[in-house]
């Protein structure tokens, strides 16, 4: 058995026992434990971390802790550039794709509406999560630590937020995701492509005032869903306007 010395920061304390939060502390170690495995025997999921010191020095998840060492443990950096220190694991996907776990409906559909590629299902299992985030290079949003801790799911997020509205804005700041929305571009239900159709092609199928009023329609090919700008766009409108705005 060997002891080493760790020191959380800022959100990550969230995790902890309240006892070890915002404060040094010893913990016994196993003589093969890796820096994840004690990292996440504490409480913290490994895709919280962004960087890890260990005696002023970063290291990856599979150091090997030795006797005395002193661990620093950190998450995002919001206004550090911290480009230059060794991060944990690969650099950002290139490709911004979520997988949301089934506490995420509605968050799952606001991400949709801002135009991120989000696939959501209530009857995922963690399994599956877990198999779908490693083929497609996906981010795992989830409310449940232990499925952030497995080891294959390289990229996620853990969400406070209890309300879809407050998650949206708790995923916009943690991931910057301002500058990349593409409102209106999927399909809500389906997480498919939006394309414009031609209002004659339709005109059967929409509501007698909704053709006196609207010109400009949008629909799917999964689900043949049509969308226009009514009273419910204006209102998702504001939403995103208000979300996407820098803090």
């Amino acid at each position: 058995m060997v002891t080493a010395t760790f020191r959380f920061y800022e959100e990550l304390n969230d995790f902890l026992a309240p006892g070890r939060r915002r404060r040094a502390f010893d913990a016994p170690c196993a003589r093969a434990a890796t820096v994840k495995h004690m990292i996440e025997a504490l409480g913290v999921p490994h895709t919280e971390v962004e960087i890890v010191l260990i005696n002023g020095v970063s290291v990856d998840f599979d150091r090997m802790l030795n006797d005395g060492d002193r661990v620093a443990v950190y998450p995002k950096f919001e206004a550090f550039d911290v480009s230059e220190l060794l991060r944990v694991r690969d650099r950002p996907l290139r490709t911004l794709r979520f997988i949301a776990d089934a506490h995420l409906g509605g968050l799952a559909r606001l991400l949709r509406l801002a135009g991120f590629d989000t696939l959501y299902e209530n009857n995922y299992q963690d399994d599956e999560i877990e198999s779908i985030a490693a083929r497609q290079h996906r981010i795992v949003l989830s409310r449940d630590r232990e499925l952030l801790k497995r080891r294959t799911i390289t990229h996620g997020c853990y969400v406070r937020a209890l309300k879809s509205e407050q998650q949206l804005r708790e995923v916009v700041d943690r991931l910057d995701l301002s500058r990349s929305a593409r409102p209106f571009s999927l399909c809500l239900k389906c997480n498919a492509p939006l394309r414009p159709i031609d209002k004659a092609a339709i005109w059967h199928r929409i509501p007698p005032r909704t053709r006196a009023i609207y010109e400009d329609f949008s629909t799917c090919d999964v689900c043949e869903g049509i969308f226009w700008q009514g009273s419910h766009w204006q209102h998702m409108c504001a939403l995103l306007n208000e979300t996407m705005q820098p803090r």
